[in-house]
């Protein structure tokens, strides 16, 4: 599982620790570093799940793919 997310953003953080709690391997890519950035942007670009939240003026973070490569902005687990 990958995560686009900020240090800075409090649901990303709530993010990563229920994951770590729960024991579910996963990658941190934070957007603050530009190579993450880029990807992020990416995927915000072209993928659908993003439209609702690009009209209302938000970033979209906590971003997941799946191991299945799923999208998602649902952490729980």
């Amino acid at each position: 599982m990958i995560i686009f997310g900020s240090k800075q953003c409090p649901d990303t953080m709530e993010c990563l620790s229920s994951l770590s709690k729960a024991g579910t391997p996963y990658e941190f890519k934070d957007i603050a570093d530009l190579p993450a950035l880029k990807e992020f942007l990416k995927y915000r670009d072209t993928v659908a799940l993003f439209d609702s939240v690009k009209a209302n003026g938000g970033v979209g973070i906590p971003f997941i793919i799946k191991d299945d490569g799923q999208y998602s902005f649902d952490w729980t687990v």
